[in-house]
């Protein structure tokens, strides 16, 4: 068998170019205006033909709809039509033979109504070999057959009872509008949307110190509405609206049968609690005033209220009356009554009091104010017993100030000069940090030193500062007093930007940037201490002639972190490091081999990433393995006419995806015996798409 390198593909397109240099010049009579306005009558093109799949590969399916092998319709096209009238229709469809397929259309009237109205479907595909004993998956319950509990999965019968599992959902959305002009100043504005979520995805269970991973089911609705007016002057522009978003979950909780053996009577079956259905209401207003040419003003709000009042599950399953467990009758409520107001609202001032200086000046102001009553709630562990300290829910409540000035000045070389201050000021409730302040001072400069060459360098400095940390009382066990939360904790942050653009020719043009990133917690004892990020890229595009262009790219970034923890509710006695790495390559050209007969591409793309984690206990012991995933991915397309209104397209898209992840490598459902998993491996495929189709044009 004869193989051939995506190199090799993309040395055949150069030898096509070079074939087609001695192509005879184009006959200009019959060039057509395609700046032109839109032709009266229709026009539109259809796409008709096949696809196939070489294997299967929920990875590869995911968002893409090409999760099975074989074929496939690739249907597709678009409509418009433009009457005398002023009267005007679209129409576009994408993958209608995909579970990725979309449809959108509007109808209107120039300069006074348009009709929108659309229609896609999004799959998530999250497992080709995920296996389960459990029955009933995709359902509320969920049971086992003969041979279950068991004290281990070592002793279960899993040879005899599992069965494949496809973990996929998929989003179905319905949305439509109307957007009305109706006056010389007025618009008015209708929107709707209809998400429907159903399928499964992955979750657990767990009692006491044994786990199963479970078939969450998923069957979501969520509606949108949106009402707006607007009005519209050369110096006031106004918008007025209101918003509403109403979820809703087909089932409040799922139910699993324990399939390890119980460690108190009555442990036979547990429930987990799903998304609860809630609302949300919010009016939004929005200004723009132009005070003189100078000096412009706005200003935008929001406010808004989440409620959500879904009934509470039973505290426990079980029964036993030995065991003493609570029931739903003994809980301080029945629904948690849940309300959180909000409220976003931003100034903005603008101003050049001078030619060449612009200045810029803005406060915003978001509130969460979560007015939930705090109650008192009995705590039970897994279904088995109940806890010493009861619990309560934390209405947990953000107030947070931003402040804004900045300016820029252009020099009369083309030289910018940019800076400002940013101010972060926040308070919090139920948190070990009640307020921090962060201060943000910026300077970005660009220009050109040469005729053909821009720079751009912006470096930033921030300081967040709080006002003391204590020690959370609502948490048993109580946290270490030494602990400090990234966002919470004192912190410096700087950053440095650097791009350039060099236009060597009138043929190539070559860019180059590199972002640095450190963020250093020197206070902090017990939490995330540093992070560190770079990136650097470069890229070229050279027009090769008329009828080729190419383009490459290169991207590098590292990210590294460091944290400290304790076992022994002390000072640090553990520490861990993480060290990511990405590395992407990419090629790509476009080739006009027979003017108005033949085009041809093709683009390349290498990613490589790598991810080690360290984590020092003063034991020796083994490192983690590296995790690790590369990509390599090779598309070539082509379109080829027949006649004015005939072409034939195609397309070729071979992908090479190679993963380890020791979280999920060599851990079968009876690896861990206390962990009945799911037994799914770090995904690896190979995957060729081909397809073929008709393009005619009306």
């Amino acid at each position: 068998m004869t193989s051939y390198s995506p190199l090799f593909l993309l040395g055949a397109l150069g030898v096509l170019s070079a074939a087609s240099t001695a192509a005879v010049a184009a006959d200009t009579s019959e060039w057509k205006c395609s700046a032109c306005p839109f032709p009266k009558g229709s026009t539109g093109t259809v796409d008709a033909g096949l696809g196939h799949v070489s294997d299967d590969s929920a990875k590869f399916g995911d968002y893409t709809g090409l999760n099975r092998q074989g074929a496939f319709l690739d249907l597709g096209g678009e409509v418009r039509y433009r009457g005398d009238n002023g009267f005007y229709a679209d129409a576009v469809a994408n993958n209608l033979g995909l579970d990725v397929r979309s449809v959108r259309a509007q109808v209107g009237l120039e300069g006074l109504y348009t009709v929108r109205l659309g229609y896609a479907e999004i799959p998530r595909y999250g497992s080709n070999d995920a296996m389960t004993p459990f029955l009933g998956n995709g359902g509320g319950v969920l049971s086992l057959p003969a041979g279950f509990p068991a004290g281990s999965t070592a002793a279960m019968p899993l040879a005899a009872s599992l069965q494949p599992l496809s973990l996929e959902s998929k989003r179905t959305r319905l949305d439509g509008g109307l957007t009305w002009i109706g006056g010389e100043n007025w618009t008015y504005r209708f929107n709707l949307r209809h998400d429907v979520r159903d399928g499964m995805q992955r979750g657990a269970g767990s009692f006491f110190s044994t786990t199963s991973q479970l078939a969450i089911p998923v069957d979501q609705t969520t509606d949108q509405l949106e009402v707006a007016i607007s009005y519209a002057t050369p110096k006031l522009q106004a918008t007025l609206g209101y918003q509403l978003s109403l979820f809703r979950n087909g089932g409040d909780s799922l139910t699993w049968a324990n399939p390890f053996t119980p460690v108190v009577a009555g442990a036979g079956s547990g429930q987990l609690a799903l998304a609860p259905d809630n609302e949300f209401h919010q009016i939004f207003g929005s200004a723009g005033y132009e005070i003189s040419p100078t000096i412009r003003a706005s200003a935008d709000f929001a406010v808004g209220r989440m409620t959500q009042d879904a009934g509470y599950l039973a505290p426990s399953l079980n029964t036993n009356p030995a065991a003493g467990l609570p029931t739903l009758a003994s809980l301080p409520a029945q629904s948690l009554h849940g309300r959180a107001d909000t409220f976003n609202g931003n100034v903005k001032l603008s101003a050049s009091p001078i030619d060449r200086l612009r200045l810029n000046a803005s406060y915003a102001r978001d509130v969460r104010d979560n007015l939930t009553a705090s109650n008192s709630y009995p705590a039970v562990s897994t279904d088995m017993f109940l806890g010493a300290v009861p619990r309560s829910n934390l209405p947990y409540s953000f107030w947070q100030d931003r402040f804004k000035l900045n300016g820029d000045y252009r020099w009369p070389n083309s030289v910018k000069l940019s800076a400002g201050a940013d101010q972060d000021n926040r308070q919090r409730s139920y948190q070990e940090v009640v307020k921090t302040h962060e201060t943000t001072v910026w300077g970005r400069i660009s220009g050109q030193p040469l005729e053909n060459l821009s720079l751009a360098l912006k470096l930033a400095h921030g300081d967040r500062s709080n006002s003391g940390s204590g020690v959370a009382q609502w948490t048993d066990p109580a946290q270490n007093p030494l602990m400090r939360k990234y966002n919470l904790a004192d912190r410096q942050r700087d950053t440095a930007g650097l791009r350039a653009d060099f236009a060597v020719n009138e043929k190539v043009s070559l860019g180059f940037n590199a972002d640095y990133a450190s963020d250093d917690y020197q206070q902090s004892v017990i939490g995330l201490l540093d992070g560190r990020s770079t990136n650097v890229g470069a890229d070229i595009a050279v027009a090769f002639s008329e009828k080729l262009q190419g383009h490459a790219f290169v991207q590098s970034e590292r990210v590294s972190s460091r944290q400290a923890g304790s076992q022994a509710y002390a000072t640090p006695d553990w520490a861990a490091s993480i060290k990511d790495k990405v590395d992407m390559l990419g090629i790509g050209v476009k080739h006009a081999a027979i003017i108005d007969k033949l085009d041809v591409g093709a683009d390349l793309t290498f990613s490589r990433s790598h991810s080690d984690t360290t984590v020092e206990t003063g034991v020796s012991g083994p490192m983690f393995p590296t995790a690790s995933y590369s990509i390599d991915s090779l598309k070539l397309y082509g379109t080829y006419r027949l006649k004015d209104n005939l072409s034939v397209t195609g397309s070729f898209w071979h992908e090479r995806y190679a993963s380890s992840d020791w979280r999920l490598d060599g851990v079968m459902p009876a690896t861990v015996s206390n962990l009945l998993a799911f037994g799914e491996q770090a995904p690896n495929y190979r995957v060729n798409v081909l397809r073929v189709a008709m393009r005619y044009r009306f």
